[in-house]
């Protein structure tokens, strides 16, 4: 399609416009105080005599010419562009869902900073990758809740992706199984291809994690896992209520909690998921290497849209705003010496 197209970009901005009549009046107001106070001393043919420069008309010429320039400023703010190229558009993607582990375990420091923000890190990495892509997110510990519905909206993603913390589900545990049932009931029903990414250590998961991975795999739906933390383990820090660490987890006996990566549950929930496993250490956080496994998937259409290439046609109405305002700036309220005498000269 070739027809031309024009639209505001900013069409707010026109309300300033209003302020033309408002100046007007204000002008209007202003002389006629001005005379009032004047005539209140002397008669306005004997201000002639006393004023032979002072010219009404220059006045209004630079008052027109101020008001011309707010005109076009306006209209410059408001960005006028016009558009003649019309084609339509095919976005193709998959849907994902993430699932990250918030149980207390995430906050070991073995991965720096600790599992839980590396693992954030990683996540709002990929979504600067996604193009087309859907993305739900999954909170889980001793329970799972879905914390963004599936959606392509990266912004919002990237908000409520910052709010995780491991005081987000209460339960402690690792509810694998339920995080990847809660996924598979989420996720649309459309011929799209679909895909879950578990991130977490793996400790005190559930028995029917590979089973469920297992149905998901049969419903077309590929699992994979990323192991976060190392195979020696790290304590887990305990902080206080103004974020101090003050030492670390112990148990009834008084021994310090060591929490280690357990890489035979995550390995076991990729293989009947048909996904794959990887594991996170300090050099690499495994995301992207998922991230190009499921590139690998084939991506079907999800939407087509009709897009318009607009140019932008501020930059006219702020150069014709700059001319205005110089020409303003050398006209002159008061008469010229020469236009006084041949004023003078006529009578």
């Amino acid at each position: 399609m070739e027809n031309e197209i024009l639209r505001f970009e900013r069409p707010g901005y026109l309300y300033m416009l209003l302020l033309i009549p408002v100046m007007i009046l204000a002008s209007f107001f202003v002389i006629y105080l001005q005379k009032k106070s004047l005539w209140r001393f002397t008669d306005p043919e004997f201000v002639k005599v006393l004023m032979p420069l002072k010219s009404v008309s220059r006045s209004w010429i630079k008052l027109i010419l101020l008001l011309l320039a707010v005109s076009a400023l306006v209209l410059g703010l408001a960005n006028l562009q016009s558009g003649a190229r019309m084609e339509e558009v095919k976005r193709e993607g998959i849907d994902l869902f993430i699932a990250i582990d918030v149980s207390n375990s995430m906050m070991a420091e073995d991965i720096a900073p600790n599992r839980l923000e590396r693992s954030k890190q990683a996540i709002s990495r990929l979504i600067d990758k996604l193009e087309g892509d859907r993305i739900g997110i999954i909170v889980f510990a001793g329970k799972a809740y879905i914390q963004l519905p599936i959606t392509t909206d990266y912004a919002a993603a990237r908000l409520f992706l910052s709010t995780i913390n491991t005081e987000i589900v209460s339960s402690q545990g690792t509810a694998i199984g339920e995080a990847i049932e809660i996924a598979m009931k989420s996720f649309d029903q459309n011929e799209r291809n679909k895909a879950i990414v578990i991130i977490s250590d793996g400790e005190d998961h559930e028995e029917n994690a590979a089973d469920l991975a297992a149905d998901a795999a049969k419903a077309g739906i590929n699992v994979f896992t990323i192991g976060m933390g190392l195979a020696e383990g790290a304590p887990i820090p305990v902080y206080n209520e103004y974020g101090k660490k003050t030492g670390f987890r112990k148990d009834r006996q008084g021994n310090t909690v060591v929490t280690k990566l357990n890489e035979t549950i995550l390995q076991s929930i990729a293989q009947s998921g048909n996904g794959s496993y990887v594991r996170a250490n300090n050099t690499r956080s495994g995301l992207e290497t998922i991230f190009n496994e499921i590139n690998k998937l084939e991506k079907s259409e999800i939407d087509s849209k009709i897009f318009t290439d607009y140019e932008d046609r501020f930059q006219w109405f702020i150069a014709i705003a700059i001319f205005f305002l110089v020409v303003e700036l050398f006209t002159t309220a008061r008469k010229r010496n020469w236009e006084s005498k041949i004023n003078l000269w006529k009578k």
